[in-house]
């Protein structure tokens, strides 16, 4: 456990806290808890800071928490991508919850398989379960955004210029002639295809609205590499 994520609902006190569950397992399992060790814990969307193990038996810990400190700050970085398939969606919103991108909008387009929309992987509780084992291990407290939009062309046209307003937007396209940039700086508005790509049409309208192809380099990438 990178860290221990408190909610709302876990203070007894100001400063003193009773998990279980999953959690509890955690403590058990993971950092061998017992009375007077330290984790580090944090509030969801709230400080990050320590916490003091007072008790623990098998169903359930009390923990003395003091939390002073900020959360690590996001990657200013909108990331927009074409919904994977069921195992692979779960390995980008880790990643990217990990990565510290802020909004997440995961979308439709011509070569996105329509079964992949009817995974519960994609429904709320799940996706909100992921992102809490994701804020543990980078040790942060604030959830990105996550969305999800099934009409690509409105999308495109009505809500990405909005989104994409005043950063550097940029759609992976192995075909494109410019290269992707190193050390990229300030807000960054990122678009990823499904497997195989996004078709001619849509590269099209992406950069009709303000979203530059380029090449990430001249190897094909997993989409969550990419």
């Amino acid at each position: 456990m990178n860290l221990l994520l408190l909610e709302e609902a876990d203070f007894l006190s100001e400063s003193r806290v009773r998990v279980s569950g999953r959690r509890h397992r955690q403590l058990v399992e993971v950092i061998r808890a017992e009375p007077g060790k330290r984790c580090k814990a944090g509030l969801l969307n709230g400080k990050t800071g320590t916490a003091e193990v007072l008790s623990i038996d098998a169903e359930a810990a009390e923990l003395a928490v003091t939390l002073d400190s900020a959360p690590p700050p996001k990657l200013p970085v909108t990331l927009i991508a074409a919904l994977p398939r069921p195992k692979t969606f779960l390995k980008v919103l880790h990643t990217a919850t990990v990565m510290g991108a802020g909004r997440l909008i995961f979308l439709e387009s011509w070569k996105v398989d329509k079964s992949y929309w009817s995974t519960p992987l994609i429904e709320p509780e799940s996706v909100r379960d992921q992102i809490l084992l994701a804020l543990e291990q980078a040790g942060d407290t604030v959830p990105p955004q996550v969305e999800f939009r099934r009409r690509f062309k409105p999308f495109v046209e009505d809500e990405l210029p909005g989104i994409a307003a005043g950063s550097f937007a940029v759609a992976g396209h192995p075909a494109a002639e410019q290269q992707l940039p190193h050390r990229l700086s300030g807000e960054t508005t990122l678009v990823i295809g499904p497997e195989g790509g996004f078709t001619n049409y849509e590269i099209g309208l992406l950069a009709a609205h303000g979203v530059t192809p380029m090449s990430f380099g001249p190897r094909i990438m997993r989409t969550e590499f990419a």
